[in-house]
């Protein structure tokens, strides 16, 4: 599918000029227009189109968003934020839930990719069925597709990946074990830490049985992958609904990452497990990915 935007790119170009002015002077007043921008304007991306892409590690084609910005055509290479869907979900929730992201994608000037993790694969490449093997997929083989598709900035520095529930888990556990391809990172509602639910959204079927494979668990956890970190290693974004399931281990993530000195932006505010939730801390997680490129990390 593709999408016209019918907002002029250059008064995207003043816009998104005249927010960087106004995050100089004030972040409060910077977050306070962006969302009467994204709300009131509703500005669109340029495209959004549906690829198909291939695995070879899982001898597969498989499915992803593409949103690119309204000056994709005339622009050189462009950060990328990878964005990945829940437990159940495919890569079409995003878009289809949140419109708006291609609107952010279009102010924040960079590419957002949504690809398929299939239903409950967990984004790590599962020591049970080889057939699940969307570590490798996504930190290589699709990484590997966009950059040769697309004009992209090709390396960490260009590159962020964030996700949702079983999609917070996977960006925070591919970017702690592939930082030489993520330089930013973020998490709403992750399920963080796998352990306290062995009954739950078919885990043990990507794991095998927790009474019987423990270490297994142990090693796909986030929460325990935190000594790869190093300070300011990657930038780090958790977000999590004080109502939310997963709050406790996300904030036993928190805890730990404090006690290690690794620096993080942690949000915690009222909310559960919902689309409502992540609609409004994506337009959060955008922002940080943003202000990660804007550094000069990811300028072209």
């Amino acid at each position: 599918m593709a999408r016209r935007n019918p907002t002029d790119s250059k008064n995207v170009a003043w816009i998104r000029n005249t927010l960087l002015m106004i995050k100089c002077s004030s972040s409060r007043i910077f977050v306070m227009v962006l969302f009467i921008l994204s709300f009131h304007l509703k500005l669109q991306a340029a495209f959004v189109d549906t690829v198909s892409t291939y695995s070879a590690s899982m001898k597969k084609e498989i499915k992803a968003v593409m949103i690119r910005p309204s000056d994709y055509a005339t622009g050189s290479a462009f950060p990328v934020v990878y964005l990945l869907h829940g437990h159940g979900g495919d890569y079409s929730d995003w878009i289809k839930k949140v419109p708006e992201i291609s609107g952010l994608a279009d102010l924040y000037h960079f590419i957002i990719v949504c690809p398929d993790g299939s239903r409950a694969g967990w984004y790590f490449d599962s020591p049970v069925d080889s057939s699940y093997r969307y570590e490798t997929y996504i930190s290589r083989e699709l990484v590997a597709w966009v950059d040769g598709h697309y004009k992209t900035i090709r390396n960490r520095a260009g590159r962020g990946i964030a996700g949702l529930s079983m999609g917070g888990h996977g960006a925070l556990y591919l970017a702690f074990r592939h930082q030489d391809v993520f330089g930013a990172t973020g998490s709403m509602s992750g399920g963080v830490d796998l352990r306290p639910f062995p009954k739950n959204w078919e885990i043990s079927e990507r794991l095998g049985d927790y009474a019987r494979y423990p270490e297994r668990w142990n090693d796909h956890s986030v929460v325990n992958l935190t000594y790869l970190l190093k300070p300011d290693s990657l930038a780090i974004m958790i977000d999590c609904g004080t109502a939310d399931f997963f709050y406790p281990v996300n904030l036993e993530l928190h805890e730990k990452l404090l006690l290690m000195n690794i620096p993080h932006d942690f949000i915690a505010r009222p909310g559960d497990h919902s689309w409502p939730y992540w609609a409004n801390a994506i337009r959060y997680q955008l922002l940080f990915m943003h202000i990660f490129f804007e550094k000069g990390h990811g300028n072209r």
